[in-house]
């Protein structure tokens, strides 16, 4: 009978070990006051600042990136997808008016490759930067047999605070108010199972294809960022009574707006109010999209939409110029949905 061990099953615990050493510096770079201890606990532990806060309430927020990450695994760039992770969770929890205090990873791997996670969990740190939260722990499971040996799941979990009095959930929307969007840096981190199915199984481009109309490679363009909004929530938030923040992602434009929109209310949604990233244009050529299927499956170049009463629309855009906002839409009576205006 032969001898069996954990590594000869495919689960090698001394790669685990390299890994968390590799990822250390990452994580410790995304310390804040609140952190307490170090990774390598059976938890991580957050004292929040509650002074000021009067009635205090969690957010939490999980999200993962979806098929995006099979263009990391094409291109073999792996610093970026964690950004897209953070951002997933982190705009949706400053969407509800809270203040991100901390996050977690998953990842979930065929073969741990020590450099491979050092370099996700740096793009996730890059995130929690940019958050200004911190991470304060993870996992990294090993599952031979479960996923192929060169790929990965990314998931994470965000948890913020804001006053029960300041939370923003749509109940102050009002006929009048006026939408307020902040630009996307092209497609985020949804709608990819269509875009790939468009570029590489009908077109069969590569990663590697120089597009001129994009100015760049597919992998390039496709990778790109999510853009994190939690500072600009903030400002919006300092700026003006907001009535509701949607964080637009799966479903788009149309499927995200109305979550924070009472029942008796319409969307208007001017399409021209914005340039939407050449990306859009590029996938709609190719794939022959038609405009409903457009804009609810993909941001069409809207990352953020806040809405304001119209006389807070001057003082929201002021605090936001150096995003890019402008308004593109108004809140009006009617069925509840999304009327795409030109």
């Amino acid at each position: 009978m032969q001898r069996n061990s954990y590594q000869q099953a495919g689960v090698d615990i001394a790669a685990g070990d390299r890994a968390v050493d590799l990822m250390r510096k990452a994580v410790a770079s995304t310390v804040t006051p609140g952190v307490l201890g170090d990774i390598g606990g059976f938890g991580g532990c957050f004292q929040p600042n509650l002074a000021g806060v009067a009635e205090p309430v969690l957010v939490a927020g999980t999200d993962g990136v979806g098929t995006k990450l099979k263009i990391a695994f094409m291109t073999g760039r792996h610093d970026t997808v964690g950004i897209d992770c953070v951002a997933m969770c982190a705009n949706d929890v400053a969407a509800m008016g809270a203040v991100p205090l901390f996050f977690l990873d998953y990842i979930a791997l065929g073969r741990l490759v020590p450099e491979r996670v050092a370099d996700v969990v740096g793009g996730v740190a890059a995130g929690c930067r940019q958050a200004h939260c911190a991470l304060v722990g993870g996992e990294t499971a090993e599952m031979p047999g479960f996923y192929p040996v060169d790929e990965y799941d990314l998931a994470g979990f965000c948890v913020g605070l804001v006053d029960r009095s300041h939370i923003v959930n749509g109940h102050t929307v009002h006929a009048g108010d006026v939408l307020v969007g902040l630009p996307s840096s092209g497609l985020h981190s949804n709608g990819f199972s269509l875009v790939r199915h468009i570029v590489f199984d009908q077109y069969h481009l590569d990663v590697g294809t120089y597009v001129p109309e994009l100015g760049r490679t597919v992998g390039e363009e496709l990778l790109e960022p999510t853009i994190i909004y939690v500072d600009a929530a903030a400002r919006a938030r300092a700026a003006a009574s907001i009535g509701g923040m949607a964080h637009i992602t799966g479903g788009g434009l149309l499927g995200n707006i109305p979550r924070v929109v009472p029942e008796g209310l319409r969307v208007e949604v001017d399409i021209h109010a914005w340039q939407a990233p050449p990306v859009f244009d590029w996938l709609t050529r190719l794939g022959m999209l038609e405009e409903q299927e457009r804009y609810q499956t993909f941001n069409m170049g809207l990352g953020f939409v806040f809405i304001v009463p119209e006389a807070s629309v001057d003082s929201v855009c002021r605090a936001l110029a150096g995003d890019g906002a402008r308004a593109v839409g108004r809140i009006v009576p009617g069925v509840p949905g999304v009327e795409l205006c030109r």
